[in-house]
């Protein structure tokens, strides 16, 4: 059996000294060819994909680890692979094993698990956004980090969400929501409203997770071009975006000329 690179937290084993740390988890598969980022193929190849998505964990728990107040996980899937993490995240971080069936299962779930582990708050990030701004993580930190229950939204501009921030499991906010949509964040405003839960927006990003969407990426990382949509500055994704640019200087993709989605 593989040694674990990271620290195993197990729900059952609460640490009162994370009581302070607010649980940055990274929502992610083990980054194997054919089984992430499976629609970035074309232009892509899978091989190329599975890469590409260790570059964007790269980035985001290097993102992750300057938060001030927060504490880094790799919330996983499958079991059995957590050695396909080493040597992606900084020192300090920590693996928890996905549970649940549906994707609002598993959300909250994994909330309900890492407040079991002992933190005194958690925020579920997706893998995909790699030039998620800094300040953005940074303020959902502070705003769970106050008196009083909350949940902290951070909306992508597709419609759906990169972070759900929560002090308490609350299970309204991943009910009767249809995933993979672009109904996915205002449904989950009708949930937090129904439930009489305060929410504090974050700035509105967005997650790659297609052709069109990659090449807003490669515009943003190689040429300097923020998203007409943003608001703030993006995180220097230096990992993603020198696999970019070693794809485009090989020839193998031109950023100009990729392939756009049928999505908007």
């Amino acid at each position: 059996m593989a040694p674990t690179p990271y620290p195993l937290l197990r729900p059952s084993e609460s640490n009162p000294e994370l009581a302070g740390h607010c649980a940055l988890a990274v929502m992610t598969k083990a980054p194997r060819p054919g089984k992430v980022k499976t629609r970035l193929s074309p232009p892509l190849t899978l091989e190329q994909t599975a890469a590409l998505n260790i570059c964007f964990l790269r980035d985001t728990t290097r993102n992750i680890a300057e938060v001030r107040g927060g504490r880094g996980v790799l919330c996983y899937t499958p079991a059995g692979e957590e050695a396909a993490f080493a040597g992606i995240a900084p020192d300090g971080f920590s693996l928890i094993l996905q549970r649940g069936d549906g994707f609002g299962e598993r959300l909250h779930l994994a909330a309900t698990d890492l407040l079991s582990c002992g933190f005194g708050a958690v925020c579920l990030i997706d893998s995909d956004s790699p030039t998620l701004p800094h300040a953005a993580l940074q303020q959902a930190v502070d705003a769970l980090n106050q008196p009083g229950d909350r949940l902290v939204l951070g909306g992508s501009h597709d419609g759906g969400y990169y972070l759900i921030g929560l002090k308490r499991a609350h299970p309204e906010p991943f009910e009767r929501i249809t995933w993979s949509t672009e109904f996915v964040h205002a449904e989950t405003l009708e949930r937090c409203s129904e439930a009489g839960i305060e929410v504090v927006h974050l700035p509105v990003w967005y997650d790659v997770d297609d052709a069109s969407t990659l090449r807003v990426l490669a515009a943003e990382l190689l040429d300097g071009n923020r998203p007409h949509f943003a608001t703030t500055e993006g995180f220097d994704a230096a990992a993603t975006r020198a696999f970019l640019a070693d794809l485009a200087s090989a020839g193998e993709v031109s950023w100009r000329t990729a392939p756009t989605s049928s999505r908007s």
